[in-house]
């Protein structure tokens, strides 16, 4: 067929799917003060011994409690079979665009679990993969002009590694138009807010210039896109923050210094329009299966970098099992449960998620604007392994100090804005300031204080 035309067996099993169910209606609009929001990251298949979307919905309280704003649904689609990976596959071979995997639930039950999150106040977003699909989606045989194609004439993978995927070629009209009505069948039909994008800069970006405006008038959606490129901040409300995710990893590995990681982040600045939000994490589904868990690249530094997940400007992500101490990597492509134990960290992300919520001086995510500000740490020994900062906003200052050392330090701050009472965030203790502050901080430790305007 032509450039821009379905197939009568494609166009055919499209109707099919939809009248399955009828459109839901939007039940909640996306709120638009993202800044102020937490985001976790749900792989279905691990997340509990039914590995199901129903299974996970009871955790959907729960997750409330803890601070949880966004529910990002890893793939949720058919897995393809040839050249599958491993006994189940990776959730990134989209065998079929429109369907649910049989293996997760239903359409109704996404639906419900859509409807659960909307009744809390949370928003769900799905992950999705436009650069390629699996090698026996029906695209392959009903639309064969869509597939990028080697010299040999033969289809071929995006990356020489991702056997089980085949790429695909967007400057078919007729793909675009397909995606973006796949995209919008999921907005309609199970009411979610939004996508995860997987490999966007993969994909031209002018595609998904198309997709917002064409999901916006469906219904408003949050996008995400993974990767970091600023050419990307149009379309995408936000980013991952990979550069400074990395550098994380190499100062425990001792060839990056504070300077530097304070350096990383003053780089954004300029670079990415006004509003855009950077995302903050110490781990996600690809670091975890493929680089190690947080312990093992983090060690002793897990949980400071996740209070500066939290307090530098963006939006903190949480990877499921985080809060129970995820001590092992999770196997991609077989069944490989999460260990659901009670663990401290359940208690540092609650706190850290409510002092998101509740902190005015860190609803400002946009690394352009004049709240971030660092201080100097003295010139004790240790002092170059602080990272001492101040974020602020029309209603309150808020202090971040910590110490990225092996070894317990005493601080001393100086700076005229540190004048005036200043309430710990960890224990509501208060603090006195007037143009200086001490403080004693353990070996990778870290101190919160509020001060009011």
């Amino acid at each position: 067929m032509g450039r821009g035309h379905w197939t009568a067996g494609l166009l055919a099993l499209l109707v099919m799917k939809a009248g399955a169910l009828e459109p839901v209606e939007d039940t909640r609009r996306p709120d638009p003060r993202w800044g102020r929001q937490v985001i976790y990251e749900v792989n279905v298949r691990q997340f509990s011994a039914e590995g199901t979307l129903d299974a996970f919905r009871e955790h959907v309280p729960r997750l409330r409690e803890l601070g949880v704003d966004i529910l990002w649904l890893m793939p949720i689609f058919p897995v393809g079979v040839e050249n599958r990976k491993g006994g189940l596959g990776s959730p990134y071979s989209v065998r079929d665009y429109r369907a649910v995997n049989p293996e997760l639930g239903s359409l109704e039950d996404l639906r419900e679990l859509t409807r659960e999150a909307h009744a809390l106040g949370m928003s769900v977003i799905l992950d999705w993969v436009a650069n390629h699909c699996a090698w026996d989606n029906p695209l392959l045989t009903q639309q064969p002009e869509w597939l990028t194609r080697g010299a040999d004439g033969r289809p071929q993978p995006p990356v020489a590694d991702w056997s089980d995927v085949v790429d695909l070629d967007f400057s078919q009209r007729g793909l675009r138009d397909y995606q973006i009505q796949s995209m919008a069948y999921w907005l309609r039909m199970a009411d979610v807010d939004g996508f995860r994008c997987d490999v966007a800069g993969m994909v031209p970006t002018d595609f998904w210039q198309e997709v917002r405006p064409a999901l916006e008038a469906v219904k408003p959606v949050f996008m995400l896109a993974e990767w970091e490129d600023p050419v990307l901040a149009g379309p995408f409300d936000m980013s991952y923050s990979w550069d400074l995710h990395r550098a994380g990893n190499a100062f425990m590995k001792g060839t990056l210094g504070v300077d530097q990681l304070d350096s990383l982040l003053r780089a954004e600045e300029g670079r990415w329009p006004a509003g855009h939000i950077r995302m903050r994490f110490t781990t996600n589904h690809d670091e975890n299966s493929w680089n190690g868990t947080e312990d093992e690249r983090l060690g002793p530094a897990a949980d400071v970098f996740g209070v500066l997940a939290t307090t530098l400007p963006g939006m903190p992500l949480l990877y499921n099992g985080q809060e129970a101490g995820l001590a092992h990597r999770l196997s991609f492509f077989e069944k490989d449960e999460i260990v659901w134990q009670a663990h401290p960290r359940q208690a540092l992300y609650a706190s850290l998620n409510r002092l998101k919520h509740l902190s005015p001086a860190l609803w400002e995510t946009d690394v352009n604007a004049a709240s971030y500000r660092r201080l100097a740490a003295g010139s004790a020994p240790g002092a170059e392994k602080v990272w001492a900062f101040l974020r602020g906003s029309s209603q309150e200052d808020l202090l971040c100090v910590v110490n990225l050392g092996d070894q317990p330090i005493n601080v001393e701050l100086a700076d005229p804005a540190l004048t005036g009472a200043w309430r710990v965030w960890e224990d509501g203790a208060l603090e006195h300031a007037a143009g200086t502050l001490q403080l004693e901080l353990p070996a990778w430790g870290w101190r919160v204080l509020r001060h009011p305007r």
